[in-house]
């Protein structure tokens, strides 16, 4: 991307939505999302008409075939054209209006920042989950990035992330991004976002069994040894 491209989008953000079978809360999420963010639906394999939804919504949308989170997120980051990108589960457990001080907070000089979940009500974060996520965050701590959770909302320099070649196309994503951007020596912030249960009507492919934290913590354990 050239300098002049960069300055055409000043005033717009992009933000990388991946999807799988969100069709139940894709309306409210991309109506809520902040005037000047621009929404990006990667779909990635959606049965439930999630595409349709997305499209008529005003969301451009793209395929990835290759299943997985991080093949759907890398699509969408390659796709953007904004200076700065941000990305949030398509679950709706999360606020789009949080993306406004993360965005912020990169304008202001961060070349990342993270949201920290903070659970709002009963079971919008099972145990098994939490406890996952915790190990990791640890892990990650031992090794100088100061961060609490493995962030499913953030808001990044494109170029940064790009420049990260991150090769995990699996769960193991958003860890290796956090790992490559600490050994790169980019600054981190993390802020506090409220985490309220997924909508009505959809289900977690990570935190909604055992087997599925299970499954994401094997594809970021990987990572780790990597």
């Amino acid at each position: 991307m050239n300098r002049h491209e960069i300055d055409q989008n000043l005033d717009q953000t992009d933000v990388v939505l991946p999807c799988l079978d969100e069709a139940a809360a894709l309306p409210k999420l991309l109506r809520a999302l902040p005037r000047g963010f621009r929404a990006i639906v990667v779909d990635n394999g959606s049965t439930d008409g999630s595409p349709e939804i997305a499209g008529e919504l005003g969301a451009k949308v793209l395929h990835e075939p290759r299943r997985g989170y991080g093949a759907a997120v890398h699509t969408g980051l390659e796709a953007a054209t904004s200076g700065i990108v941000c990305f949030i589960d398509a679950d709706g457990s999360l606020d789009p209006a949080d993306l406004i001080p993360l965005v912020a907070t990169v304008r202001r000089g961060a070349d990342l920042a993270a949201g920290r979940r903070v659970p709002v009500g009963w079971g919008a974060w099972p145990w098994h989950a939490r406890a996952g996520n915790h190990l990791l965050a640890t892990l990650l701590r031992r090794q100088g990035v100061q961060v609490h959770d493995i962030a499913p909302i953030r808001a990044a320099r494109r170029q940064a992330l790009l420049d990260l070649a991150i090769a995990d196309r699996a769960f193991g994503y958003p860890l290796e991004l956090l790992i490559k951007a600490g050994r790169a020596g980019l600054r981190i912030e993390e802020f506090d976002v409220a985490y309220r249960p997924r909508a009505a009507g959809t289900k977690s492919k990570v935190s909604g069994s055992v087997r599925g934290t299970l499954r994401a913590t094997r594809d970021m354990a990987k990572v780790l040894r990597g």
